[in-house]
Order: structure tokens, then sequence, then C-alpha cells
């Protein structure tokens, strides 16, 4: 019995290594411990909003919770070129949002959309932004609109993915490419002057910033973040 015992613990170890080892060579790092809001604070302050609750492996908006404390939700650490992924599902009539190269100078830029380009987050049939050309979930926001919409409906779990690249800008969406464009060039120049941030000084120019989440005041939620640096 000792011996199968022992053949049985040296068989699971060997499982968790491996799948480590296979999780270590994908590179992704997981941005969210599953437990806590670690590696994150809301826009401009040092904590987290008493909104934004961890649940059973699920970072959840709950507007009811929220306070004077609320806002975006940032990560701790920048990023510049990266493959970010994330589960995110929203409750009927929500609108949320993935944000990228935020400058966290709330100073200068009141909120992260101040900065940062957008993955658009959104319940398409029960938003009034689901009657917005570019507004619609998978969409950079007000930038591109996506070339397909895989979405899945209201309640159910989406896997969202940006890659950003040395200027190279792609999202994904339930495995499929929605977006595919070029930051920094002239064209970038030209989707931002044909948009609402073309006034908005700093909007879409830095390569470097923080990711968020976005508290637009409806509920949300968001599991499996995990990033790789490129």
């Amino acid at each position: 019995m000792k011996t199968y015992a022992i053949s049985a613990i040296l068989v699971f170890t060997m499982i968790g290594f491996n799948s480590k080892a296979q999780s270590s060579k994908k590179g992704f790092t997981s941005l969210f411990d599953g437990k806590t809001t670690k590696g994150w604070h809301s826009y401009g302050k040092n904590s987290v909003g008493k909104g934004w609750r961890v649940e059973n492996g699920v970072i959840h908006l709950d507007p009811k919770a929220k306070q004077k404390d609320d806002g975006d939700l940032v990560t701790d650490k920048e990023y510049t070129n990266f493959h970010l992924k994330i589960d995110w599902k929203v409750a009927p009539k929500s609108n949320s949002g993935i944000l990228f190269h935020v400058n966290e100078n709330p100073e200068k830029y009141h909120q992260t959309y101040s900065t940062g380009p957008e993955m658009q987050v959104l319940d398409n049939e029960g938003h009034p932004d689901g009657k917005i050309t570019k507004h619609r979930a998978g969409d950079l926001y007000d930038l591109v609109k996506s070339s397909s919409e895989p979405v899945k409906p209201v309640g159910e779990w989406n896997t969202a993915e940006i890659i950003s690249n040395n200027g190279k800008l792609e999202f994904i969406l339930n495995g499929v490419k929605v977006v595919s464009t070029t930051q920094f060039d002239q064209n970038w120049k030209s989707l931002i002057a044909g948009s609402k941030f073309a006034k908005w000084d700093g909007f879409g120019t830095f390569k470097t910033g923080k990711i968020a989440l976005q508290d637009h005041g409806d509920e949300v939620w968001f599991r499996n973040i995990m990033i790789k640096e490129l």
C-alpha cells in the first residue's frame, strides 16, 4: 500500500510540475489571483473602490455597493507590448470596457479613457450604445468597428484578447479576430481626428500605460485575467 501511495504522489507531483511548465512556456502571467484585488487600484487612488468585489474567483462590479470611492480599476504596473486575455460578462443593459496604455495622471487626465483606447464591453441589444456604430461589443471604441460580432448573449462569458505589439493592434473576441489596425501612425491619427477624442490632448498617444477595467456604473464581471509581455 505504501508503495502505491508513493507512486501516486509522484504521478500527481509530475502532473502538477508539467502543468506549471506548460503555463510558463506560454509566458502568461496572472493579473488576478482569484481571491483579492492585489495588483490593482482605483484610478488616481491608493485603494480599490467598494463597488469592486471578488466573489468565487471573479471580479464583480456591483453598482449597489459603490460609494464615493468608485472609479475604474487599473493595474499597478504599466505595459508596453503585450497580449492580454480576459473573460467578461455583463448584466442586461450594461456598459463597460477594457482599456490599455492608460496614463495615470489624474491631475491632468481625469479618467482612464482620457488617454487609453478601449475594447468595448456591452449588452448590444439592451444598452443605447448598441445602436451606435463603433460602440458595440468588441469594437475599438469610437475608432474601429468590429469586422464581425461573435459576442455571446447577455449573462454568458466572453473571452477577449488584446494584442498590442510595436504598434500593431489586434482584438480577438471568442476566438475570432474582430479588429486589426496600427497605432501611432498617420492612419491612427486620422482615426482619432474623426472620433469623439479629436480634441482630447493625449488620447491614444501613450505607448506605455496601465490596463483598466471600466466602472461605467453598470454591473459587469471579469475573470481569468492573464497577460504576456511581448
